[in-house]
């Protein structure tokens, strides 16, 4: 298999160089290293690879450094997928960046501690899945206004919902849940019906849905 291009970037030098390290010791390609947005900028255009794995807040304000340079790549390397760190769950950060379509995920920096997990949620990332933290999910996944567009779904819909704002495959969600793939594809089918998406494929709903979630608080 050729191995996964990646860039990574975040100001914290001994961060950077861990985090490329581990990825380059699981298989990964890491072709560049940035410190700041415009950095990572340049190296995405030079070097336009599969992944980019950028802190959201970087040198010099340490405010909307990497969610900026993302819009940026997004528009110019739609096919690149983008993985944004942060420190801690920033919700309207996270429902901005997510809310722009595929191929870009948010994840929190603890989660790097857990190897296996986070190189499962990198593969993921890397082949299109748009991934989101547990933590964002659990802040989200409770109704909490009348009007709310998710108010029609059953606890178990939302378990469905919030595994698949995690960027799990029907099989994976199975797992998770300890149901019968036939079980969740069923919950996905009626969850997509009664949030009222449009008949695109079904990556697209699966997308939308999760959109839908985030953006409904």
């Amino acid at each position: 298999m050729i191995a996964v291009r990646v860039v990574v970037a975040d100001d914290d030098l001994l961060l950077r160089e861990g985090l490329a390290r581990l990825l380059e010791q699981s298989g990964f390609d890491v072709v560049g290293q940035a410190g700041d947005g415009g950095e990572l900028l340049a190296l995405v255009r030079e070097r336009v690879p599969a992944l980019v794995v950028a802190d959201i807040r970087m040198w010099p304000t340490h405010s909307t450094e990497g969610l900026d340079a993302a819009r940026v790549i997004r528009e110019e390397f739609p096919g690149t997928a983008i993985l944004l760190l942060a420190a801690h769950v920033e919700i309207e950060h996270a429902i901005e960046l997510l809310s722009t379509g595929r191929n870009i995920s948010y994840l929190l920096k603890s989660r790097v501690t857990d190897v296996a997990d986070f190189m499962d949620t990198l593969e993921r990332v890397a082949k299109g899945a748009l991934v989101v933290d547990p933590a964002l999910v659990s802040e989200l996944v409770s109704p909490r206004r009348r009007d709310d567009p998710l108010g029609a779904l059953s606890a178990r819909e939302r378990e469905v919902l919030a595994l698949m704002a995690e960027g799990r495959s029907n099989a994976g969600i199975a797992h998770q849940l300890r149901l019968t793939a036939g079980t969740v594809e069923k919950h996905v089918h009626t969850i997509l019906k009664k949030l009222a998406l449009p008949a695109t494929s079904n990556d697209h709903r699966r997308v939308l849905a999760v959109i839908t979630f985030l953006e409904a608080h």
